[in-house]
């Protein structure tokens, strides 16, 4: 009886030094216009009256004067009996309940209000799961212990994260708060996912299952040439993302490195091994984790003052930022958690911090290529060539890389070096260990699909086609390989037509209906025109 009157005395003194968190009354928010008038509730709310350096969530819930609740685009719309009270702790209750847990949000509110402030709304509702699991937060975010009066005995655990609204893993018991952690990260690394309905479509369409039943219905003898092929078309796509036309030999390189993925272990002493594969002259870039600032973007013509789109993770910060990832890669291993999602989760985490002063977009292929056979998603040897998509949808890839990157850019504070470099003043090492990936893991999931459905079957389509093709030149004409490969890129230069200069040269043995059946088979083969 004395411990519950403890109890109802400090929660009463801590309702009264309550945080007040007003909804804010608005039809146009951070410059965008909500779908219809109504009160900016949870994290949005917090964040713009206790003015939080972070970016705002992706996606923001309005209370309107509906009686329905729906989606629209970046917004959740709740009818009024979900409005929140206007404490901070009520607009807590809402957000982790209907908006998910945001770890930056939480690491930046414990920067903000003081120990105290935490324990007083702590207390409000001491054997509450939402208390609970700020009180898990704090402690794992801050690595201090916080004091909060309460018996949990007899209360049951509860996940931190909820299953229906982000991706988790198998999580650990913390005795503390009776909460299961099934965060998907360590503390130096952890995005996060939601479920969405585009990434729940992907995964119960079993992709991965696809594949393995198209790639067993191919030829072997096809499927290592096919390989073989894609390997080269990755590894120059990989390339062309990043602005260069590298020669044969350096994409062949390239290509076996990628070919290998999954066999070695990711350190850093791999990462910068593999640096070193993608940098054919050394002599001007600074090999290793970076020693300085970094950007990605142009520089004033006239005055050469950076103007960047990306800023890369301070160089003070990478060994942890990366080893961080490293260790949580290992967690995404829980045979539980989607491949394609961990593997955007790594290479996009890779990608924003920026490890290098150069060969960083390759690196981040590579993480795909390298979580996806490790997660057995590819099988060992069969290249997944999924660069190739991404090219074919640069557009799409810059946007996603931006989604990420442009939001930042007005809470990183900068300052021009003497080499037109940038040099970080502030604190932002949370901006890259604690982000939302799920545009990041929608992009991916698009691309593997379109891998699967389109860039794998054309391959071994094509070298189908071909070997009909020759089988019929071998008969008719008895063709050396060599001249057969010719023949074949004069014909897909010209629709299945040989054009006069080809027939007045190479081909000048042959007779005009020799030509017209070489036309006619080619088009009937390859372009299945009768």
């Amino acid at each position: 009886m004395f411990f519950c009157a403890i109890l109802e005395l400090n929660r009463i003194i801590f309702n009264t030094m309550e945080i007040k968190i007003p909804a804010i009354k608005t039809s146009i928010f951070q410059g965008k216009t909500t779908p219809e008038k109504g009160k900016i509730v949870g994290y949005g709310a917090i964040i713009e009256r206790l003015q939080l350096p972070i970016p705002f969530p992706n996606t923001l819930s309005l209370i309107t004067e509906k009686s329905k609740k729906y989606s629209e685009g970046a917004w959740k719309m709740y009818p009024a009996s979900y409005a929140p009270e206007e404490t901070i702790y009520k607009q807590l209750v809402f957000a982790i309940k209907y908006e998910g847990i945001n770890l930056l949000f939480f690491k930046s509110l414990f920067h903000t209000l003081s120990k105290k402030e935490i324990q007083h709304i702590l207390h409000i509702e001491p054997m509450g799961q939402y208390s609970r699991k700020i009180w898990f937060l704090y402690e794992w975010l801050q690595q201090e212990e916080i004091e909060v009066q309460v018996d949990l005995k007899k209360r049951k655990y509860i996940p931190l994260l909820d299953a229906k609204m982000q991706y988790t893993v198998v999580g650990k018991n913390a005795s503390r708060q009776k909460i299961t952690n099934n965060l998907p990260g360590t503390i130096d690394f952890c995005p996060l996912i939601f479920k969405t309905e585009k990434l729940e479509k992907h995964i119960n369409a079993n992709v991965s299952g696809k594949k393995n039943t198209f790639l067993n219905t191919v030829h072997k003898d096809v499927l290592q040439r096919a390989s073989s092929f894609l390997l080269l078309k990755d590894s120059k796509a990989s390339f062309s993302i990043e602005g260069e036309n590298p020669g044969n030999n350096r994409a062949m390189r390239w290509g076996k490195a990628i070919g290998q993925a999954g066999q070695k272990p990711l350190s850093i002493a791999e990462l910068n091994r593999l640096q070193q594969l993608i940098i054919e002259n050394s002599r001007f870039v600074q090999m290793g984790l970076r020693k300085e600032g970094g950007f990605v973007g142009a520089h004033d013509r006239s005055s050469g003052e950076p103007l960047p789109d990306h800023i890369s993770a301070k160089q003070e910060d990478l060994e942890q930022l990366i080893e961080g990832l490293l260790t949580t890669n290992a967690v995404l291993q829980d045979e539980t958690y989607d491949a394609v999602l961990a593997a955007a989760t790594i290479a996009f985490g890779f990608v924003f911090i920026h490890p290098y002063v150069d060969g960083n977009g390759r690196l981040h292929r590579y993480i795909i290529h390298h979580v996806l056979a490790k997660k057995g998603f590819a099988q060992q040897g069969v290249i997944f060539p999924v660069s190739s998509s991404i090219l074919d949808h640069i557009d799409d890839y810059r946007n996603v890389l931006e989604a990420y990157s442009h939001p930042l850019l007005d809470y990183i504070e900068w300052k021009e070096t003497e080499d037109h470099n940038i040099e970080v003043t502030n604190t932002t090492i949370d901006f890259y260990r604690y982000f939302d990936a799920t545009p990041q893991a929608e992009f991916l999931y698009d691309c593997v699909e379109d891998t699967l459905e389109r860039v794998i079957p054309e391959e071994v389509n094509y070298l189908q086609n071909y070997d009909a093709f020759k089988h019929y030149v071998d008969n008719h004409f008895e063709m050396p390989d060599k001249l057969v490969a010719i023949l074949v890129r004069f014909l897909e230069q010209h629709n299945g037509v040989l054009s006069k200069r080809a027939l007045k040269k190479e081909f000048s043995e042959l007779k005009d209906e020799e030509v017209t059946a070489i036309e006619a088979n080619y088009k009937r083969i390859f372009l299945n025109t009768k």
